[in-house]
């Protein structure tokens, strides 16, 4: 006989993992117009006969300027494979929130001879998808380089005719994802968290399992695989 308290657990965690999905589809779907955008201006430029430059890039900007802010994001781009541009080996198009409202472009120092050089492919956001994942989330980390903000980092490859030409990707503070689907698994009844595939805690309902920290199993906890999102579900059993 399956007690009721079962089978409430079970339907509160469905519950928690379908409104988990829901949020980041939403933040998923906002990458897949960025990709299809770059790769459609990418195409474009290439049938003309010459090189992408970083002046084309400039027409992904509306876009990104209607979709920051958008569904928690606070920071959205395009992130060039090195030696994609013509006028530039490495590239971001990318632009972020700030106090005055207007978006603000992030410019690191992209110069390979400095000591300050920021290069990009060494992050799981971009090597994922380079590497061939459909969908990468990142973090939670400290982003230093743009908010200070403890962030997550979504990303997805852009491709020109199965050819990788870079990356495109979102931040969204932990906070605003905290917001969104912390609720939900506060309605499953003991503890429960959300981990990346790197087993990074990313949201939890307990203080036993802070996000950042790193779950490497538990005897009897139930880890739940998310459907098409880089993410697990973990509960402690009823």
């Amino acid at each position: 006989m399956i007690a009721k308290s079962d089978v409430e657990r079970s339907g509160t965690t469905e519950q928690a993992a379908t409104r988990v999905c829901r949020v980041a589809e939403e933040m998923f779907g906002v990458l897949n117009e960025v990709r299809e955008l770059t790769a459609a201006r990418a195409r474009a430029v290439r049938d003309s006969g010459r090189r992408l430059a970083t002046a084309d890039l400039e027409g992904l900007r509306p876009l990104l300027f209607r979709r920051l802010g958008v569904v928690l994001i606070s920071g959205i781009g395009f992130i060039a494979a090195p030696g994609l541009l013509a006028d530039a080996p490495w590239y971001l198009e990318w632009w972020q929130e700030s106090p005055s409202g207007r978006p603000s472009q992030l410019l690191p120092d992209l110069d390979p001879s400095s000591s300050a050089f920021y290069d990009y492919t060494h992050w799981d956001w971009y090597a994922g998808p380079h590497a061939g994942a459909e969908r990468t989330i990142c973090g939670p980390y400290v982003d230093y380089l743009c908010t200070d903000e403890y962030s997550l980092t979504l990303s997805v490859p852009v491709t020109l005719d199965g050819l990788f030409i870079g990356v495109a990707a979102a931040d969204v503070f932990v906070r605003r994802f905290e917001a969104a689907v912390l609720p939900a698994l506060r309605e499953i009844p003991g503890p429960a968290f959300l981990t990346n595939s790197q087993g990074r805690v990313v949201v939890s309902n307990t203080a036993r399992w802070v996000a950042g920290s790193v779950y490497r199993g538990t005897e009897g906890f139930n880890v739940k695989p998310l459907a098409n999102v880089p993410l697990s579900l973990v509960s402690a059993p009823a």
